[in-house]
């Protein structure tokens, strides 16, 4: 149980596994100002960036899960440079069915909702975990421009023009789940290239040191499209962010 290689090679640098940057990640914690020692399940917490830092910062303890053996191992690394190793822990496993064994102040899962088949499912599964009053953090991509046609809904990486919302759609889609939108951060596109091209130099860095790796082939090929591709489509016409939902 394990993501494929091909993840881990591209993220090989990120601390952030997501199109967020330092600053961004930061400036969440502060809008939602949780109180020392609030409890936070983090679902998919690829390097536990946000843990990690949450807890040095504002004092949280909690739990984070991902399928990734190298990301947990990144995790707890980061746990320990930081000090916080005796206030958060990480679990190798798989997040979908992952229930908190105390309700937490805070349950996110942020940029893999895949765990709970969309947002809907994602929503009802950190329900589970959450305390009454607590807050749930959702980082989603969505639609920055309507895609005119089938091409660009490729190009950016989907299948369907409905497997993503428009903003406006997914704020009225989590109030449809009964829940209000109380704060959000957005990544840029600064913060977008800054996720995006730095996987370009870690596919590069390792391809020059793993040139007859099984997936060396598939790995160079992604590269020479890549960049054509993200500023073709992916950087006009994605965005993300992390949501901050209320039950109501």
């Amino acid at each position: 149980m394990d993501l494929p290689r091909s993840f881990t090679i591209r993220e090989s640098s990120h601390r952030i596994c997501n199109p967020f940057t330092s600053d961004k990640l930061a400036l969440l914690g502060r809008a939602i100002s949780p109180a020392p020692g609030t409890r936070m399940l983090d679902l998919g917490c690829g390097k536990g960036e946000m843990l990690c830092t949450w807890a040095r910062d504002h004092g949280l303890t909690g739990t984070g899960v991902d399928l990734s053996t190298v990301f947990i191992d990144a995790a707890r690394k980061r746990a320990a440079e930081l000090d916080v190793a005796d206030q958060v822990e990480f679990v190798h496993a798989d997040a979908s069915g992952h229930v908190a064994d105390e309700p937490v102040g805070i349950a996110a899962c942020v940029g893999a909702t895949w765990i709970g088949s969309g947002v809907g499912g994602t929503v009802d599964l950190l329900r589970h975990s959450l305390a009454p009053g607590g807050m749930m953090l959702i980082g989603e991509p969505y639609w920055r421009r309507e895609p005119e046609d089938q091409r660009v809904v490729e190009g950016c990486q989907m299948a369907r023009r409905d497997d993503l919302l428009t903003l406006p759609d997914l704020l009225e889609q989590f109030g449809g789940l009964g829940c209000d939108v109380v704060e959000m951060v957005l990544a840029d596109q600064d913060s977008w290239d800054r996720y995006v091209s730095a996987q370009w130099l870690n596919v590069r860095r390792w391809l020059d040191t793993n040139p007859d790796d099984e997936l060396a082939d598939q790995m160079r090929a992604e590269l020479t499209s890549a960049p054509v591709q993200y500023v073709g489509y992916q950087r006009e016409y994605l965005g993300w962010g992390v949501f901050v939902l209320m039950d109501r």
